[in-house]
């Protein structure tokens, strides 16, 4: 396991994920990714692992994609970025996230895949694909006008602005706003809750909840992660990188 990924089983049945660059505000890189990815096949594979809690290091969650590593390391970056997707978007096990600080990018659009999500009052929020000259990923060009409606996707997505945890709240992103510094005592103690109960139970009603839009969802990916790629070798993405990697 990755240093830049830490795994500690936290409660009876409870498996805390921690992405683990605070002094990169968590940035994600290719061995970030590759350790996200392990660590979900090693709670999947774990019978005795029942709710997993993802947060970050440090007082932030994740200001996405380090773009450095991710320009230099181009279709390998973007590969392992979509494998981590489809880790997270077909686990078994109850996901519940806690955020802190930066939510950025697929920090963002990776709770769109949690079963449940608790955000401190400091967390900021932001989608900059587009100011990036991508696309989104994550598929939550399809799951995000589900849980806050199309206008509201299309302003998020398409503008890539910032947005607070009351926004994110209202765009279904969130179940509920905690006190700065509280989210991950409230994921654990929800984590907790989903460990005590009859584990086959709780993944058939995961299953089930998630059923109905899973080929969808899968599908979504596959065509994001196309033309995702495809705008990473594109003329607008070298410029938007080489810009950003100047500031």
């Amino acid at each position: 396991m990755s240093s830049a990924v830490l795994t500690e089983t936290v409660a009876p049945g409870v498996l805390q994920i921690t992405m683990n660059r605070p002094e990169r505000k968590n940035a994600l890189d290719r061995a970030s990714y590759l350790g996200l990815i392990a660590a979900f096949a090693a709670a999947e594979a774990d019978a005795e692992i029942r709710a997993i809690v993802v947060t970050g290091a440090g007082g932030c969650f994740t200001s996405g994609n380090d773009i450095r590593d991710f320009a230099a390391s181009a279709d390998d970056g973007a590969r392992v970025a979509m494998d981590f997707l489809g880790a997270i978007s077909t686990a078994t096990k109850p996901v519940v996230a806690a955020v802190e600080g930066f939510a950025v990018g697929i920090g963002t659009t990776m709770l769109l895949h949690c079963d449940l999500a608790f955000a401190g009052t400091g967390a900021l929020f932001r989608m900059p694909f587009v100011t990036l000259g991508l696309c989104p990923e994550g598929a939550s060009s399809y799951l995000l006008p589900l849980a806050a409606g199309s206008k509201r996707a299309a302003e998020l997505l398409m503008l890539g602005e910032s947005f607070g945890p009351q926004a994110a709240l209202e765009a279904g992103l969130l179940n509920a706003v905690l006190a700065e510094g509280k989210a991950l005592e409230a994921a654990l103690d929800k984590a907790k809750a989903l460990a005590a109960l009859p584990p086959q139970s709780v993944a058939l009603t995961k299953m089930l909840l998630k059923r109905g839009q899973a080929a969808a969802v899968a599908e979504t990916l596959a065509t994001e992660a196309r033309h995702f790629g495809e705008r990473l070798r594109s003329a607008e993405a070298q410029a938007a990188f080489a810009a950003f990697l100047k500031r």
